[in-house]
């Protein structure tokens, strides 16, 4: 029993690791393929939007404030989108690879030949990973925002950026 126990302690951060890596590796997969656009914006690109942003800022401007301490916050952004794709097919393996332990429902919608799905990834009482999935019959985005976050900062992401989903984010927490 003891030998058991000390295996799965020895292999929990292989495990973990692997969860993490599962949309990268979604993200990987279909990055070369001429159907999708990718984005990726590296955390040392969003400290330089923060620092032009604080740089250019006119003091005592609250929402230049806002917003710079909201992108401080962001560590990297990963989008992947695609036309004339099976969209609804690969939300299915999108959201398949994921483990439902690691990642929290913050809102389901399904309508008529599409579905959406924002979710986060909790430690400590902090959102690490904002992941918002959409597909539809010819349409796919996956966008997986990495930071270190609270749900007042997804709330002013939606309201000061215009991220895909998260339009629908902010409607989705009014109602």
């Amino acid at each position: 029993m003891k030998k058991l126990l000390g295996l799965v302690v020895l292999f929990l951060p292989v495990l973990v690791q692997a969860q993490e890596d599962a949309i990268e590796r979604f993200y990987a997969k279909y990055m070369e393929d001429e159907r999708f656009s990718r984005v990726y914006i590296s955390p040392k690109m969003m400290q330089m939007a923060g620092g032009f942003l604080n740089s250019n800022s006119v003091e005592g401007d609250e929402d230049a404030e806002e917003l710079f301490s909201l992108i401080s916050k962001v560590k990297g952004i990963r989008i992947l989108s695609g036309e004339q794709v099976s969209g609804l097919n690969m939300f299915d393996e999108a959201i398949g690879l994921l483990n439902r332990n690691k990642y929290e429902d913050l809102m389901d919608i399904k309508d008529k030949g599409s579905s959406l799905k924002f979710m986060v990834r909790e430690e400590g009482g902090r959102i690490k990973e904002l992941l918002m999935v959409s597909g539809a019959n010819t349409e796919f985005t996956l966008m997986s925002m990495l930071g270190d976050f609270t749900y007042q900062d997804l709330n002013m992401l939606s309201e000061k950026t215009n991220l895909p989903g998260m339009k629908e984010y902010g409607q989705g927490n009014k109602e």
